[in-house]
């Protein structure tokens, strides 16, 4: 299988889109290190349907927004499954309202764990990257990054940096043989779309040319490709799943 013998750790894995990478990962032979921040419950269920593919996978709880957390949570997944090939940099959140009404705290929780957060995660796996001379980070952005929103200058902001990060970032490692690139999905199926009235989401539709709201799995099949072999000569790239809705 493609990935067996590799490691990686994906944060915010226990739900949404984070999971189906984790899971995607799982299927092709990859060790699973999966991150949460809240819910270990939910994060047990997604170790729990990984495990029953046969391959390896443990879950390690921290805030990607706190810096010794994160390193303290590295060099544990690093203790356990002997170094981390592969970071999926995908935890995040919103805080939405319209900028005249956003709270200091809310532009600050957005940017510390959006955008602080793939700095900490990168900060402290590339020190084993660069050892072993092999890399893949993966970021996760949004198509807001690329398009704005109303309502959500905070996330468009932390997913803007998150863009930026991931070509500066790419220049100074790829001659180390890691390879840094960035997924920035549309509207895709997860909790968070789960509440947008009806009404409003097929409006929202009407403006995707693919005439769909996305899958997880199809945010997945992109950051697997990434991280192949197939994708050694990609770096610094903002991969857009978004069914054609921003071009």
């Amino acid at each position: 299988m493609e990935f067996k013998g590799k490691t990686v750790l994906v944060t915010g894995g226990s739900r949404g889109i984070g999971a189906a990478i984790a899971q995607s990962f799982a299927e092709q032979g990859a060790t699973i290190a999966l991150n949460y921040a809240g819910s270990q419950e939910a994060a047990e269920e997604i170790r729990d349907k990984i495990l029953a593919m046969g391959v390896e996978c443990k879950i390690y709880q921290g805030d990607v927004s706190d810096f010794s957390q994160v390193e303290n949570m590295i060099k544990t997944v690093e203790e356990d499954f002997s170094g981390i090939d592969i970071l999926v940099n995908n935890a995040g959140v919103t805080k939405d309202s319209l900028f005249m009404r956003m709270k200091e705290e809310d532009w600050d929780k957005v940017i510390d764990t959006n955008l602080k957060g793939v700095y900490n995660c990168s900060k402290s796996v590339i020190r084993g990257m660069i050892k072993r001379k092999f890399g893949k980070i993966i970021n996760i952005t949004s198509v807001v990054a690329l398009s704005g929103n109303i309502g959500q200058a905070n996330y468009a902001a932390s997913k803007a940096g998150v863009i930026g990060f991931t070509k500066s970032l790419a220049q100074e490692l790829g001659s180390r043989n890691i390879q840094v690139n960035s997924v920035a999905p549309g509207y895709i199926e997860t909790s968070m779309t789960e509440s947008i009235p009806q009404n409003i989401k097929d409006e929202l539709i009407k403006k995707i040319p693919s005439g769909r709201i996305g899958s997880p799995d199809d945010v997945a099949n992109a950051v697997v490709f990434l991280a192949s072999d197939k994708a050694n000569y990609i770096t610094g790239q903002v991969i857009s799943v978004n069914g054609g809705l921003y071009m």
